[in-house]
């Protein structure tokens, strides 16, 4: 969903006279845009007068943020050192082949971005998949699939 100029607006005013964090706005903002949209933190920029560098540093420092569009689904593939000898590179392969695209890009339809991450912190349920928070472990090629068709359904 794209953001127009009149709905960010109100998203945003009606939370900045709460006196909510910048972080915490930051987050709701792409929660609901799966994105940080530029017309959002410039219209933050000018709601709350912070300057829009400022705004910028921070919703790049946080690796949480993106500025590019995401898709409905995020899935997270562990390449971590654990993760990695236990076969993360055939599930993130499968991932790869199966949606069409590399690590880092968002499917066409926007339904789907695929990540890797340097560790998830769960290196005992290696390799670990998460779905939209939703973690995974001992994942191989079968679990690959069950939620790549699970993606699917819920795209329907």
């Amino acid at each position: 969903m794209l953001a127009s100029a009149q709905d960010v607006g109100r998203f945003i005013g009606a939370r900045s006279r709460e006196g909510t964090p910048l972080i915490s706005l930051l987050t709701e903002i792409q929660e609901r845009y799966h994105y940080l949209p530029r017309s959002a933190l410039q219209l933050l920029s000018a709601t709350l007068d912070i300057p829009l560098t400022q705004i910028y540093s921070v919703a790049t420092f946080y690796n949480a943020f993106t500025l590019t569009p995401r898709g409905q689904h995020l899935v997270r593939i562990c390449m971590g050192t654990a993760c990695h000898v236990r076969g993360a590179a055939s599930v993130l392969n499968r991932f790869e082949s199966r949606l069409n695209i590399c690590a880092g890009e968002t499917t066409r339809d926007r339904n789907v971005t695929l990540e890797t991450v340097n560790c998830l912190g769960a290196c005992a349920l290696g390799p670990v998949a998460v779905v939209d928070g939703a973690y995974t472990g001992q994942m191989d090629v079968a679990k690959s699939d069950r939620l790549l068709k699970q993606l699917a359904r819920e795209r329907k």
